[in-house]
């Protein structure tokens, strides 16, 4: 791309997405890499010119960092596309994907600029996507016989948030919270993010089957010695994106997740209510106990199973203004 590296030190030249012109010829079908950013001036020096060598153009997504990380990967030679603020790691994901798409790469992948990702293996993620076996790669750390070292509490919780991505996915993957993925020009047009946090992963890997996109796995390394490599605490980082993900299953299945629940509870109520008449024709008197609970059982089904069928209207109304 004929554009001039822009200078950190003046707003004015910041590389924005409407800076990026449409390739030309000769630059039609690139790959790139590209990856968020936020205060990663010790790793992103070697993760840009680590990852220079299997792409022809890297990009940087400098989501408002109050460090050198912007000024130390123009140096590098990325292109450096500029957040004012701290917009988040979706938002950042979303930049990566626009930009991919306003430069018509043939290919992107995007990997994590805290030093956790080894760039030399860019090769093999990209494989699946320029070989046409996949529209999406993901770097696996648990793919079975290449399983990476992980603190066990790490592993706990991301073993969780695969349960529930994997459900709501409907496809079965083994490491849904990866960073470290690589996607094709079908891919990068037919995905759009509507997350800002860190779930914007899991919403990504639902999208999926939605498109009919080919999936693939493939083994990657992952260091965790690395100090400060993470803004967010893990306990707080997880439960947000869990109840993401469950806010968004919930969305897209909701007379099943909903429905199921709700109708369950009301078939509970009316058992509960029908014991409890009788109690009431054999003794004289309701239980007090009982009967409390029987209502507010019954309350909470008709709630659940009004909201699913609120729900997957609104659903199919949302899903049918898409397609025209």
């Amino acid at each position: 791309m004929a554009s001039e590296i822009a200078d950190p030190s003046n707003a004015m030249d910041a590389y924005s997405i409407s800076d990026i012109g449409e390739p030309d010829n000769g630059e039609y079908g690139k790959v790139i890499a590209a990856m968020p950013a936020f205060n990663e001036e010790k790793f992103i020096a070697k993760t840009v010119l680590g990852s220079k060598p299997y792409v022809d153009e890297v990009v940087v997504v400098n989501d408002g960092s109050a460090d050198s990380t912007a000024m130390i990967a123009t140096a590098c030679g990325a292109t450096v596309i500029y957040h004012d603020v701290n917009q988040g790691y979706g938002a950042a994901i979303n930049t990566c994907f626009e930009t991919a798409r306003k430069m018509q790469a043939r290919a992107m992948v995007i990997i994590d600029a805290d030093g956790q990702h080894d760039p030399s293996e860019i090769a093999q993620v990209l494989k699946p996507i320029l070989d046409g076996e996949a529209d999406v790669s993901i770097g696996s750390r648990f793919m079975e016989g290449h399983k990476v070292k992980i603190p066990l509490y790490r592993t706990v919780g991301m073993k969780v948030l695969d349960i529930a991505t994997n459900q709501g996915s409907g496809v079965k993957f083994t490491d849904t919270q990866s960073g470290f993925r690589a996607y094709s020009n079908a891919a990068i047009n037919k995905i759009r993010i509507g997350k800002t946090g860190m779930s914007a992963g899991s919403e990504i890997l639902m999208q999926v089957k939605e498109h009919n996109l080919k999936i693939r796995e493939v083994p990657i390394t992952c260091r965790y010695d690395i100090e400060d490599t993470s803004t967010h605490n893990p306990v707080v980082h997880g439960v947000k994106v869990l109840t993401s993900i469950i806010t968004e299953i919930e969305y897209k299945h909701p007379l099943f997740y909903l429905g199921m629940p709700g109708l369950f509870l009301l078939f509970t109520g009316f058992v509960s209510g029908w014991y409890i008449l009788n109690s009431y024709n054999r003794d004289g008197f309701l239980p007090f106990g009982p009967t409390i609970l029987m209502v507010l059982v019954f309350i909470l089904g008709f709630l659940a199973t009004s909201t699913a069928l609120n729900l997957h209207a609104m659903t199919r109304l949302v899903n049918s203004i898409e397609k025209k």
